[in-house]
């Protein structure tokens, strides 16, 4: 397996896959910090606010993953796309701006 050819793949994929996870909160699981617990999926707060952020970070990672691996066979031949590893996350990034323009602009 190429590394250099699939990375680009697996950084873009990512970086959409986590938006759209943070955006429509598709948490493999939930981590409750004043109780200390784990759980499935996204679930709704308990006793305090939950812990998002980890179940995104997995799902983006096998969502990546899984992508990067069907990509393997089909760039095989072809050169490396160094610009869809850098392009694709600093849209994500100033897609986020966008969303959390009135936190900043607070």
């Amino acid at each position: 397996m190429n590394m250099e050819k699939v990375f680009p793949i697996f950084a873009a994929a990512f970086a959409v896959i986590y938006i759209l996870a943070v955006e429509f909160n598709w948490a493999l699981f939930t981590y409750h910090p004043k109780i200390g617990e784990w759980g499935w999926l996204a679930q709704p707060a308990r006793t305090g606010p939950p812990m998002y952020w980890y179940g995104w970070l997995a799902t983006s990672l096998l969502g990546a993953s899984s992508l990067s691996l069907i990509a393997c066979p089909l760039v095989g031949r072809r050169p490396a796309q160094y610009w869809l590893g850098w392009l694709v996350p600093l849209v994500v990034m100033l897609t986020f701006c966008y969303l959390f323009r009135d936190f900043f602009l607070r």
